[in-house]
């Protein structure tokens, strides 16, 4: 009979949130405690049978050594029964011995009047022991019947011999048998849930490696992985995964190419619509046509300007980082010349841009800070900070830029007092085509290309406050080796 739908929903759904080893560890291990668990039970029933069948032979033979006291005469019973005897079988108080010597039906001779009788001890088989179990004052004891004939032969005289013995020694050695055999037992389940949980550990270590591969990439990372030497399920499993990943890779390559075409078609017409604009801009006479002339000269650079950042990404984007050569760059050479062309720029937009000398790193005698990349992604990551700070700072602010080298890392700051960002704007605005602000001509792909091109470079960036007031943009790359 199939579970119901429901119940089959939960437990799928509660095995589902286990972690893989403790499910395995589990199946093997319930097993092993049940195994372990009716081994002992087991034991211990074997150990107290043991134990019975070792008391049931002293008693035994304390019953026949007994019934050997008591010889029948013709006027009696002569019974040759010592103090000293008795005082030596009632000597141990925690193994206690009773006995008693009687004719049935009801005759006691000798002994404790409270042993009860055997079982059929209406038709006794004579000659023949009888072992049972019983209770004396609340104690368990364990007891040994002998039916004897006494008196002539043909009498249907019965002699009754009866031996008890408390069950604390036959427990006591029931429970030396079980300890003596679980605790090796135990040890060796222990011993070997180690050597499972090892094995489960090692079986599972290609799954772990494959985990790896998958968290410590980038998210725009599609390469296949390699796992030729895991085992066939998760070889398949890694197959799985790469044909994923190859297909989305060729629908981001079709889309990248897509926007590196677009973009190229775009520059030649931008390009025409804006120095046809500024030719009109030039010749014309009239005020209204030359304000809306002046609308149509921004929009095409701001399309211009849009279409080069469009194309710097696609150049970020890791197949296209990846086909540019790597070389040491100089990036304190770099930053110099790179502020150096903005100045101009700067200069019209009441910026006063420098770069900040006490960066250099003059007492380890370093002036060069090598890192290994692309120089033309680096620069343009420069440049958009640069950019950034020209654009949205303000008329009348102060952007310095420092480039020095800390724990093996190459620091790139670009610092203005400008009016900065909030915590939650600082975060968003790597985002593309996100600004946060509608003044100025930005299209909100400056510093999504920064984090690209930090990405492709084993680096980072990141935005902080300026003290007292501003901004200040951090490129962190990892220097060279």
């Amino acid at each position: 009979m199939r579970p119901p739908p429901f119940l089959t929903r939960a437990l799928g759904s509660a095995l589902g949130h286990r972690s893989l080893h403790r499910q395995l560890l589990l199946w093997l291990l319930l097993p092993q405690l049940v195994l372990w668990m009716a081994a002992a039970f087991v034991t211990y029933n074997v150990a107290e049978r043991y134990a019975s069948r070792g008391i049931d032979a002293s008693l035994l033979q304390a019953t026949r050594s007994l019934a050997r006291q008591v010889k029948p005469m013709s006027d009696g019973l002569f019974i040759d029964f010592p103090r000293a005897a008795q005082d030596i079988i009632e000597a141990d108080p925690d193994d206690r011995v009773y006995y008693m010597v009687s004719t049935p039906p009801g005759k006691f001779i000798l002994g404790n009047r409270q042993l009860p009788l055997p079982p059929g001890a209406e038709t006794p088989r004579l000659g023949e022991p009888v072992f049972y179990d019983a209770k004396l004052d609340a104690v368990r004891i364990r007891l040994a019947a002998l039916f004897l004939p006494i008196g002539e032969k043909g009498s249907n005289q019965v002699l009754l011999v009866q031996i008890a013995r408390s069950q604390a020694s036959r427990d006591e050695l029931a429970k030396s048998i079980l300890l003596d055999t679980v605790l090796p037992l135990s040890a060796l389940i222990a011993l070997m849930t180690m050597i499972v949980w090892a094995g489960i550990r090692a079986g599972l270590a290609p799954l772990a490696r494959l985990r790896a591969l998958v968290e410590d990439r980038a998210p725009n990372d599609l390469a296949p992985l390699q796992l030729e030497a895991a085992p066939q399920e998760v070889r398949s499993l890694a197959r799985a995964l790469n044909d994923l990943l190859a297909a989305v890779q060729e629908s981001v390559a079709a889309q990248r190419r897509f926007i590196s075409n677009a973009a190229h078609q775009l520059r030649t017409p931008l390009a025409g619509l804006k120095s046809q604009a500024e030719i009109a801009l030039q010749t014309n006479r009239d005020p209204e046509l030359a304000a809306r002339l002046q609308r149509v000269h921004e929009g095409a650079v701001r399309s211009a300007h849009l279409v080069n950042q469009l194309l710097t990404l696609t150049r970020a984007e890791p197949e296209a980082a990846a086909a540019l050569p790597r070389s040491t760059v100089d990036l304190r050479a770099l930053v110099v010349a790179l502020v150096a062309e903005c100045v101009p720029r700067a200069l019209a937009a009441g910026i006063d841009l420098g770069v900040d000398e006490a960066g250099d790193d003059t007492q380890s005698g370093r002036v060069n800070i090598l890192v290994m990349g692309h120089e033309l992604l680096l620069r343009e990551a420069v440049f958009n900070l640069v950019d950034n700070a020209i654009r949205y700072a303000g008329r009348g602010t102060e952007v310095t830029v420092s480039v020095r080298a800390e724990g093996g890392h190459a620091i790139v700051e670009v610092a203005d007092n400008g009016p900065g960002l909030s915590a939650e704007q600082r975060e968003a605005v790597f985002g593309r085509f996100v600004r946060a602000t509608h003044e100025g001509t930005g299209c909100g792909l400056g510093l999504a290309i920064v984090r690209e091109i930090a990405e492709r470079h084993r680096g980072q960036v990141s935005l902080q406050p300026n003290q007292p007031q501003g901004l200040r943009a951090r490129l962190d790359l990892p220097l060279q080796t």
